[in-house]
């Protein structure tokens, strides 16, 4: 076991392991830490504690101190100095003719670099423009090609559902989302129904998907055939996935035709396994490729 402390040096952005070393370090409070940038400003978001050995990346830096009221100064300066830098690039990039969109700009807390994060629909030659804010700043100066995914992190926003987005509110790190997510929780296909801020799959489908495939396995698919309490044999018209009902259809009085609702419990159908291939039609077919299309047009 590993004696660390979690520090983040954004909002949302990823928690890094540190040593406290001798210092008594608690949640809330910033640190001065050093990185393979450089000497950084952070804060602390995980309070000593024993981690195993294999989650810590070797070698373990150790927290340089405490930050002081002058470091905290120091940082809203560079906070400060980031959106004159920003305009000062808009300027340089105009200047220089490029099709790329700068999303921000980033200093290290030493001042030995600075970051541009831009998007782009291709390869950019910014040689000559790094050389124009190099000589500007006189410091090392860095440009970081990022996909739409990042750029919503950093810029932020509020969702379809009125609320700040995910992944720039508490979200470390981006999670894997798919078609068959939306597809299981009966969703629309409809890519601009699904898709996020960013034009991706909303993030938010991972969240319940768990649940979903849990109780779509102890479902029969709409078209099945089940056997009622009452012994009739009929076929699976519609299901309630979260209250577990079963409309089926089943022919009483020789002819007549009846839609009955059942908890699926009273049913009698052969159980599907959990990792079924869910059936696209055509039409899902299509979205499911206009979707990919959509991804294919970003840089990742």
């Amino acid at each position: 076991m590993t004696n660390v402390v979690g520090v983040r040096f954004r909002n949302a952005g990823k928690i890094y392991f540190f040593s406290p070393g001798k210092l008594e370090i608690s949640t809330g409070q910033h640190v001065i830490v050093e990185t393979a940038r450089g000497v950084e400003y952070g804060s602390v978001v995980l309070g000593p504690r024993d981690v195993e050995d294999d989650k810590v990346v070797a070698p373990l830096k150790t927290v340089i101190r405490i930050a002081t009221p002058e470091d905290d100064e120091t940082e809203a300066k560079n906070r400060d100095k980031e959106k004159e830098a920003f305009r000062i690039c808009l300027e340089k990039i105009a200047k220089h003719n490029l099709d790329m969109k700068l999303i921000g700009t980033e200093y290290t807390f030493d001042n030995n670099k600075v970051l541009f994060y831009f998007t782009a629909d291709g390869r950019i030659d910014f040689r000559e423009l790094v050389k124009d804010l190099a000589s500007v700043f006189k410091t090392r100066i860095e440009l970081r090609q990022i996909g739409v995914r990042d750029e919503t992190k950093i810029l932020g926003g509020i969702g379809v559902c009125g609320r700040p987005l995910c992944c720039s509110s508490y979200m470390a790190d981006f999670i894997p989302v798919s078609i068959k997510m939306a597809k299981e929780q009966n969703l629309s296909l409809n890519p601009s129904k699904i898709s996020g801020v960013c034009g991706r799959l909303m993030c938010c489908l991972k969240y319940e998907e768990d649940t979903y495939e849990y109780l779509n396995s102890r479902l029969p698919n709409v078209g099945d055939f089940v056997t009622t309490p009452e012994g009739l044999k009929g076929e699976v018209h519609s299901v309630n996935v979260l209250r577990q009902l079963v409309k089926v259809i089943v022919t009483v009085d020789g002819d007549d035709k009846d839609v009955r609702e059942y908890a699926v419990k009273e049913l009698k159908f052969k159980p599907k396994r959990r990792n079924e291939k869910l059936n696209i039609n055509d039409d899902e077919l299509k979205a499911l490729e206009d979707m990919e299309k959509k991804r294919e047009n970003h840089i990742n």
